[in-house]
């Protein structure tokens, strides 16, 4: 992005074993890169692909490569990873067709090595792959799946579905993070995270992401132990912390003192207001909101709706029979149904946090009767 270049997704039909620049602009993804395939699989499938032109679909490519090169392991990590996407956009359909599309390719096998009474090889291609009717997966599905296959996001980012909503108590983005006296609040995706062991006991470094920047914080055992349900890889987290210069590296030092998961923070939701532009159903929002109904809970929140038809709106509010709790699968359903711009919620942020450790101050004993330093909760 920073040089202004496109790389295309990977592709079974256009795709090399290593990645290939296909004009001064625009990179195609090497097959080879993606988890679980290898190069000898890679160069099966170009073989073949040049051997008798295109693949045209699943079954197609599964008749054609060696499957014994090209394993079920192989394919599913292909088709995670996009490379089937110009022959069928829905990744989840075409995965859970795999096992019948290698069931007919091996049928058509022993029918072609089966003679008939008359010597004549007996017909085929004749078999035909019903694709399974599944949902598409939504973009996080779509997204964790890219990154088992790749090892990172290609097509988007999760934390843009979030996005909308966390920067409402989240100002600052992780590219914008500067060091500061004062604590600073921070957002984004759990990358990856590795626990050591320190002279302070347990210690876990995180990576955070929000599509704008990576940061390394670290998390002392004190915030760990209370908090290491919250820390989920790939998915939102919260942090509260110090940032400073890092004297050994150059780079920035945070210190985490607090954090929050996703589920909790839903937990301070205080009001979802839903956009129906066309898509109105009452049964289908009876289904999807009476699994989540708390009515009488304290963190439950009111229900808006935004009606449109076309010609004017109404904004109608739910009766408290149908508060809710808003939980990740509630909104899943709603962002898969609605889209996830169509789904509003307004947070109370005020108690959010509990307030950050008092800066402590101390004397500097240099000797030469320096001015005061500063160090937070019990960071020495």
């Amino acid at each position: 992005k920073a040089n202004k270049l496109n790389v295309l997704a990977p592709d079974i039909n256009t795709g090399a074993y290593r990645f290939v620049a296909t004009d001064r602009k625009t990179i195609q993804y090497g097959l080879g890169a993606v988890k679980g395939t290898g190069h000898g699989a890679i160069e099966n499938i170009v073989t073949a692909r040049a051997a008798k032109g295109l693949y045209v679909d699943l079954l197609d490519f599964v008749k054609r490569v060696d499957r014994h090169t090209v394993n079920r392991r192989a394919m599913e990590a292909l088709i995670r990873a996009g490379a089937f996407d110009l022959l069928d956009a829905n990744r989840a359909s075409v995965l859970a067709s795999l096992p019948q599309a290698v069931e007919l390719a091996d049928k058509a096998d022993r029918d072609a090595q089966q003679e008939n009474l008359f010597g004549d090889a007996t017909a085929g291609g004749l078999e035909v792959l019903m694709p399974s009717k599944v949902a598409m997966w939504s973009d996080r599905e779509r997204l964790k799946n890219e990154k088992l296959a790749l090892g990172f996001y290609l097509s988007g980012h999760p934390f843009t579905s979030y996005e909308r909503e966390i920067r409402q108590f989240v100002k600052t983005r992780m590219v914008d993070v500067q060091p500061k006296d004062e604590p600073v609040l921070m957002a984004g995706i759990l990358v990856s995270q590795r626990v050591r062991n320190g002279k302070r006991g347990r210690m876990c470094i995180i990576t955070l992401d929000d599509g704008t920047a990576r940061i390394e914080a670290v998390v002392y055992n004190e915030v760990f132990d209370k908090k290491r349900a919250v820390m989920i890889d790939d998915q939102p987290l919260i942090i509260r912390g110090t940032v400073s210069i890092d004297d050994f590296s150059g780079g920035m030092r945070v210190i985490v003192d607090e954090m929050l998961g996703i589920e909790d923070a839903c937990k301070h939701v205080r009001s979802m207001t839903l956009s129906m532009n066309g898509q109105a159903d009452s049964g289908k929002l009876r289904q999807i909101l009476s699994p989540h109904l708390a009515v009488n809970q304290l963190n439950s929140c009111v229900v808006n709706i935004r009606y449109t038809n076309g010609v004017g709106e109404v904004p109608i509010t739910l009766p408290d029979k149908w508060r809710v709790c808003v939980t990740d699968p509630l909104l899943e359903d709603l962002y898969t149904w609605l889209n996830a711009s169509n789904v509003d919620l307004e947070y109370e942020t005020t108690n959010m946090l509990p307030p950050p450790p008092p800066v402590r101050r101390y004397r500097s004993s240099n000797g030469n009767g320096g001015g005061y330093q500063a160090f937070q909760g019990g960071d020495y």
